[in-house]
């Protein structure tokens, strides 16, 4: 029986093997040189782009961050400012304070002239306090008569006074705080009048009335002859006390409506102040 003799066959040293998942693996399956290199330089980029976004996203935001930090600040720089001055400004400033209801007073020696009296409230100095030329007993035959419209007028600065006072530093005056007006009564000219200050006489007169919130009336003469022949005599005092609704127009024109609960119409009395 003739017998075969199989020759191994040597397999060259670049036989591929095909493994199951048909990828071609070589027997050398080490990663290249040139490969890593080339994957270190695309990592080394990426970190290098990824720095850089970083670096201008942050200082995009920190503009933003800086305005408001300003702003706070300069909010908070005006409060203290207002703050302070609020708390040092003197008795001729306060009728900044003025809401928009106020207490009024009307009040004079029977055979005197009538005072106008504003008062933030009752227990505060008056921040408007005027002595007009028209006697008391003419202004309560007016009311009796129906609605009283009383009319204050007063002038501006000239150009060349305001130019002068800004100069100067001078701040303008506030329209309560002019020293002179002209004075009309239900469209009749009576006269002039002028701002006075708060004295003890009058101060006297308007805690007696304190407690009272509205109506009319006279308080009776003082005990000193001093009080019974004050401003003409008579001693007694007449007065009408209500509250006051404070309408602001603009800086030169402010208007006072006396607030009746009895009556539903127009005011029984209003007080307009304007300057031109």
């Amino acid at each position: 029986m003739d017998t075969t003799t199989s020759t191994p066959q040597l397999l060259s040293p670049n036989t591929h093997f095909h493994w199951p998942n048909n990828k071609v693996v070589n027997e050398d399956s080490h990663p290249q040189l040139p490969t890593i290199i080339e994957k270190e330089k695309t990592s080394t980029t990426k970190e290098e782009q990824d720095h850089k976004t970083i670096n201008n996203v942050v200082p995009g935001h920190a503009p933003t961050t800086t305005r408001k930090k300003l702003q706070a600040l300069a909010t908070s720089k005006v409060r203290s400012v207002l703050t302070v001055f609020s708390k040092n400004r003197s008795n001729t400033h306060i009728a900044f304070g003025l809401g928009s209801r106020v207490v009024g007073t009307l009040f004079g020696y029977r055979r005197g002239h009538v005072h106008i009296a504003f008062q933030k409230d009752p227990t505060s100095k008056p921040a408007f306090l005027i002595e007009l030329a028209t006697p008391i007993t003419g202004l309560v035959r007016e009311m009796a008569s129906g609605l009283v419209r009383i009319a204050l007028e007063c002038d501006k600065q000239k150009k060349e006074e305001a130019t002068e006072n800004k100069k100067k530093g001078t701040s303008v005056i506030r329209l309560l705080q002019e020293p002179l007006w002209r004075t009309y009564c239900n469209g009749k000219k009576c006269g002039f009048a002028s701002r006075r200050e708060c004295g003890a006489k009058e101060w006297d007169i308007l805690k007696a009335v304190e407690p009272i919130s509205m109506g009319a009336g006279v308080l009776p003469a003082g005990n000193n002859e001093k009080d019974k022949h004050s401003d003409g005599g008579g001693g007694e005092v007449m007065y009408m006390r209500a509250r006051f609704e404070r309408i602001v127009g603009s800086r030169d024109s402010e208007a006072f409506y006396m607030m009746n609960p009895d009556s539903n119409g127009a005011p029984e009395l209003s007080i307009y102040l304007l300057r031109v």
